[in-house]
């Protein structure tokens, strides 16, 4: 993901999970919401916010390096 200035809140967060919710994998979506329960630090905040941002419209081949890196980060 490119370098972006914007520091998201957890709030920011989890309002593009919510809007993302219809398009992403029922199951990563249910990891993510647990994962945004913890207290998680600023870089990690954007880094799952910019991954999330315009999911619905990315090919596929986009949406499964997404998946696999928002995966990463919850290890």
């Amino acid at each position: 993901m490119g370098y972006c200035p914007i520091d998201h809140t957890q709030e920011d967060v989890q309002k593009k999970l919510t809007e993302q919710q219809p398009f992403l994998p029922e199951g990563l979506h249910q990891q993510i919401q647990v994962f945004l329960d913890e207290k998680l630090d600023q870089e990690t905040l954007n880094e799952v916010f910019h991954l999330l941002k315009k999911y619905d419209l990315a090919t596929t081949e986009v949406r499964e390096e997404r998946e696999s890196a928002l995966r990463k980060l919850m290890i």
